[in-house]
């Protein structure tokens, strides 16, 4: 019997006209891994929270929803918390204890085991997830990598038939994040749990689902195994962008035979091209005129008997230029950030801005036409009831902004997609008309187009002459906008380059297509330049 059978779903929320989902269609059967994909907005995360009763929004709901043959709406609070497990994209969302030993017993509790079984299911769960040693730590010292294991851990010790992801590892540092999907797939292989997550992450996700989902305006578009939709997606097609780097290079290049989807794969279909003479590109260099931001030498804590985060941390921004931050969770890139735009104050070292000191910049006058933040968390800077309200103010800029922001307008901020709350926060940030802008994961919980878009915002702020540091766990990004990209490890810099240098340097902290193709020619970080090398000689 398939686990869940949904039919001719349909949901509208309560202001907008149009549907958020449409006429779905499918059946996930018990065991199954499946991967649901789609532009930011489309409707994957209303999607998955119909599948959990107690996360539904208010709305319209037409069709039915069966879970194990019974309609879903007669499953009990403790039959649903039980059976159907559920993990949020932002780990302080679902954290609730201030001990890690309490988080994996809260459920349990909850459902009134006793303590023996209590006992048993946290040690063996501990074990599986190698978190024996973090029990007595307290939850709010773990980094957002490890929060994010003990949500799913706490999760599994109700031993659930069902896993729910939604973006799970939008805010998880790459490594981390490959780690937390290995997980995953051990789960879903060794315990039998389904999995249905909704993740932008194709590398790692396309060569272990069982199934793929592909929704567009709240349809499923294509639904097969990954490489049944990938034999389906030509170099033209506007779903291309799903798909893996090595199942992007191989459309784009016209090539035969069965579509790779692992980097492995990938590899072995480019190595045909190894022994042909390839364009060398030529990094463009950054021009290094004047210096808009200077850290010299900061040393920073949160407390006064706490560990040092910034240790002697030393960082040049140009004018002009786009710097990438990039770095494991808690490596403490979003507290350079925040001292860099005078939010946490330094006690040791130096910040300068445009050759000015931070101090000497009076009254919020830094603030005026001067610096700008889209801080990690986008609610932090929502306070009214819709978007709309959100906005006002913010004219000139979402007029000229190449995402419509307009159909949202009705809705609250809060209930918007995570994608959507990083766009409409954005446009806020730019309403100052800044000259340094300072990004903190912009591109989080977006699609493939919508990162575009972003680009093509980043580009053209850049040509105004704004300077832009981007801190980001997404390096595909990072390589396709930044002119310098640095590794923050530590609390300092461990190293920075030009963007082609460092993706080529590196191993883990690169790209997808740098890994595919760097055993059969250089410099092609990204799957435009590896098109070209290979299309060139077609």
């Amino acid at each position: 019997m398939a686990h869940f059978v949904i039919e001719d779903l349909s949901f509208t929320y309560p202001k907008p006209t149009e549907k958020a989902l449409d006429s779905i269609d499918l059946k996930i059967e018990r065991g199954e891994f499946l991967t649901l994909m789609g532009a930011t907005g489309s409707g994957k995360s209303t999607l998955l929270r119909m599948l959990k009763p107690e996360l539904r929004i208010n709305g319209t709901t037409e069709g039915k929803i069966l879970f194990d043959g019974v309609q879903i709406e007669a499953l009990s609070a403790q039959e649903s918390a039980a059976r159907i497990g559920y993990v949020a994209q932002n780990p302080e969302e679902q954290i609730v204890t201030d001990k890690v030993w309490h988080e994996l017993a809260f459920t349990l509790e909850n459902l009134g085991k006793k303590r023996d079984l209590i006992a048993r299911r946290i040690a063996e769960i501990s074990a599986f997830f190698g978190i024996d040693d973090l029990h007595d730590h307290p939850t709010a010292t773990l980094s957002g990598g490890q929060k994010q294991l003990l949500n799913l851990a706490a999760v599994m010790t109700a031993d659930p038939e069902v896993l729910i992801l939604d973006e799970p590892t939008a805010q998880l540092d790459p490594i981390a994040a490959s780690r937390f999907i290995d997980t995953l797939v051990r789960l879903n292989r060794e315990t039998g749990v389904t999995v249905i997550i909704c993740e932008h992450r194709a590398e790692e996700l396309l060569p272990v689902s069982d199934k793929v989902a592909i929704m567009e305006e709240g349809r499923i578009r294509y639904w097969g195994t990954p490489r049944e939709i990938a034999r389906q997606l030509d170099g033209d097609s506007p779903y291309l962008s799903y798909m893996s780097a090595s199942t992007r290079i191989f459309a784009l290049t016209g090539g035969g035979g069965e579509p790779p989807l692992s980097i492995r794969e990938g590899q072995q279909y480019v190595e045909q091209f190894s022994d042909i003479t390839h364009t060398e590109h030529l990094e463009e260099s950054s021009e290094k005129s004047e210096v808009a931001l200077e850290l010299k030498s900061v040393w920073f804590r949160y407390e006064r008997a706490g560990k040092d985060v910034l240790k002697d941390c030393s960082m040049t921004v140009y004018k002009g230029e786009v710097y990438a931050l990039l770095g494991a969770n808690g490596a403490g890139k979003s507290t350079a950030a925040a001292v860099a735009a005078g939010l946490k104050k330094p006690y040791g070292g130096s910040v300068s801005f445009f050759g000015k000191r931070l101090k000497e910049y009076k009254n919020g006058s830094l603030y005026r036409e001067n610096l700008s933040m889209l801080p990690q968390d986008a609610e932090s800077v929502f306070l009214h009831e819709t978007v709309e309200e959100e906005l006002k103010g913010c004219e000139a800029v979402f007029e000229t902004f190449p995402y419509d922001l307009k159909p949202l307008f009705s809705r609250h901020p809060y209930d918007i997609s995570g994608g959507e709350k990083q766009l409409v926060a954005l446009c806020k940030a730019l309403s100052t008309d800044p000259r340094f802008l300072i990004l903190d994961e912009p591109s989080k919980g977006l699609d493939n187009n919508a990162k575009k878009q972003l680009m093509n915002v980043i580009a053209d702020l850049k040509e105004r002459g704004v300077t832009i540091l981007l801190i980001s766990h997404d390096v595909e990004f990072a390589a396709l906008c930044a002119d310098r990209c640095a590794l923050f490890s530590q609390g300092q810099i461990a190293a920075v380059d030009e963007v082609g240098g460092f993706m080529s340097a590196n191993r883990f902290y690169t790209t997808a297509a740098s890994r595919i193709t760097r055993n059969a020619f250089d410099g092609a970080y990204t799957v435009d330049r590896a098109v070209e090398q290979i299309g060139g000689v077609r």
